[in-house]
């Protein structure tokens, strides 16, 4: 730690406090990108904090699509980006977090010791973790730390390709393909507070799930076709889906927008890249517009987000929680597909 942080370090005189003073701490590690097996309970160094950076001491971590995609490096691509090549770039995973700020960086203004915080950082699957200052915002009053954990990166997804990729109005109709997923179930909540009117689509399974987050109607993808023409959508979410853009076409008014947020059925080297290219590609030539973004972690964002949290206008919704020590079963019923909306990580 440096010494500027460790000025502002509170005491903690309990026996975990003693383990943690003495650097070292519980986590989740990887050395190797592969499936669950690669995960390893075990005890490390705790992480230091450049000036910008504030120490979250973790009460709860979020698990989402983009913190299995970093444990099997799939896409390939992610690699060759600067994840890391042959093992992960950072060995301790995890992301969303939320926790108490337990020492800061001497560039940070906005937090203290002792504040209650969520947001985006490196390393959330342990006890201790660093996040950037411009990464983090007070945690909604009206959440507990597992709820609060599973707000950021996919509600913040949800409200970037609503507002700034969709570019959503109140009135629109729109359809959300994936509602029942983590990205999905905060887009439904999101598009019904900006006035739309929502539908949403997911597996049998999962309809009651959707329906209680305020959709408006709901299709079942296994019996029902969005795109047979009995509708038309002004902006169409499609969500770590694969369809053809010929069928987002037919989904769409003929000024419609559809945003594609993510896509896990284009192969191991690219992942949905090839389909959003192609995307991107044919939007200039035809009346609809197709749209893709990358998404931003800030702490506006979260703020924002927060303002509809304690509005009840938003609402995270869990499937299950799980201990630290059990983060690779949680990675397993993550990737079966069995998830409704969110998992939380207990710290």
């Amino acid at each position: 730690m440096t010494g500027t942080a460790a000025e502002h370090q509170a005491p903690d005189p309990s026996p975990e406090g003693r383990l943690a003073d003495a650097g070292a701490m519980t986590a989740i590690v990887q050395d190797s990108y592969g499936g669950a097996d690669v995960l390893r309970h075990e005890r490390i160094a705790r992480p230091e904090v450049a000036e910008n950076e504030v120490l979250v001491r973790v009460h709860a971590a979020g698990l989402d699509r983009g913190t299995w995609h970093l444990m099997t490096g799939k896409p390939y691509l992610m690699r060759v980006a600067g994840l890391g090549f042959r093992r992960p770039k950072d060995r301790v995973p995890g992301r969303d977090l939320a926790g108490t700020v337990a020492a800061v960086g001497a560039a940070v203004t906005r937090f203290a010791v002792g504040d209650q915080v969520f947001g985006v950082g490196r390393g959330a699957f342990a006890e201790y973790a660093v996040a950037r200052e411009d990464k983090l915002a007070r945690k909604p009053v009206n959440l507990s730390f597992e709820q609060a954990a599973v707000v950021p990166i996919s509600a913040a997804t949800a409200l970037q390709a609503l507002s700034d990729a969709g570019r959503v109005e109140s009135g629109q109709q729109v359809l959300v393909i994936g509602a029942s997923g983590g990205v999905g179930s905060y887009a439904v909540q999101l598009a019904k507070t900006f006035g739309a009117e929502v539908t949403g689509v997911a597996s049998t399974a999962k309809l009651g799930l959707v329906r209680s987050l305020g959709a408006d109607r709901v299709l079942d993808y296994t019996r029902d076709d969005y795109a047979d023409g009995t509708h038309h959508y002004d902006l169409v979410l499609d969500i770590a889906g694969n369809p053809k853009l010929s069928r987002l076409r037919r989904a769409l008014t003929p000024r419609g927008t559809a945003v594609l947020v993510g896509g896990e059925d284009g192969g191991n080297l690219t992942g949905g890249m090839n389909r959003t290219l192609r995307a991107l590609a044919l939007s200039p030539f035809v009346g609809q517009r197709f749209a893709t973004f990358v998404n931003k972690e800030r702490a506006s964002d979260l703020d924002r987000l927060t303002e509809h949290i304690e509005a009840d206008q938003v609402t995270p919704s869990i499937d299950r929680t799980y201990p630290l020590d059990r983060v690779p079963e949680a990675m397993r019923h993550l990737a079966a597909g069995k998830v409704r909306g969110k998992v939380a990580i207990t710290i």
